[in-house]
């Protein structure tokens, strides 16, 4: 009987230690299995928000781009509106603010490339005095560098200040931003 009491015994402890050791391969795949399955249903909700967070950047740019141009409309009455974004840029560093470079942009815009936006000023209208073209109204152009990856719509803005936008990505702003 001592024998049989000590073969159990022996038995058990070897079943412990086999269950005590973590767990088994076919666990391991289960999870990550889930993990996987989680991962491949949140891709899409990252790319969507990655778009949103462009668009949301772009619309805040054309704005910061609409306040810069007023600034530059006031500091250079003569000029009139900047019909570039160097010219509402330019390097503190190089010297006194001129109208060619009137530092009120940064960099990052003045490149017309920021957050998967393309971005443009076109000056429409000008009147001349004493020899200088004064520009009267501007455009702001913001598209997406890629249609459907980096944004889906395109915004627009003028010297009225409003900001518009196009569903297909382009430039023709009709609808306004609610």
């Amino acid at each position: 009987m001592n024998r049989t009491s000590s073969y159990l015994s022996g038995r058990r402890s070897a079943r412990r230690a086999a269950e005590a050791n973590g767990f088994t391969l076919m666990e391991l795949l289960i999870v990550i299995a889930i993990i996987l399955i989680l991962m491949l249903m949140a891709i899409p909700t990252i790319g969507s928000l990655t778009k949103k967070a462009n668009e949301t950047s772009a619309i805040n740019s054309v704005q910061t781009i609409t306040k810069a141009e007023i600034q530059y409309n006031s500091t250079y009455p003569a000029n009139g509106y900047a019909c570039t974004l160097a010219a509402l840029g330019g390097d503190p560093n190089s010297g006194p603010p001129t109208p060619n470079a009137a530092q009120i942009l940064q960099g990052d815009l003045t490149s017309g490339f920021k957050s998967g936006y393309i971005f443009n000023i076109s000056c429409k209208d000008k009147v001349s005095v004493n020899g200088t073209d004064r520009y009267t109204s501007y455009t702001i152009t913001a598209v997406p560098q890629t249609v459907g990856k980096t944004g889906d719509r395109g915004f627009c803005s003028d010297q009225f200040g409003v900001v518009k936008y196009d569903a297909t990505g382009g430039t023709n702003c009709t609808q306004s931003l609610q």
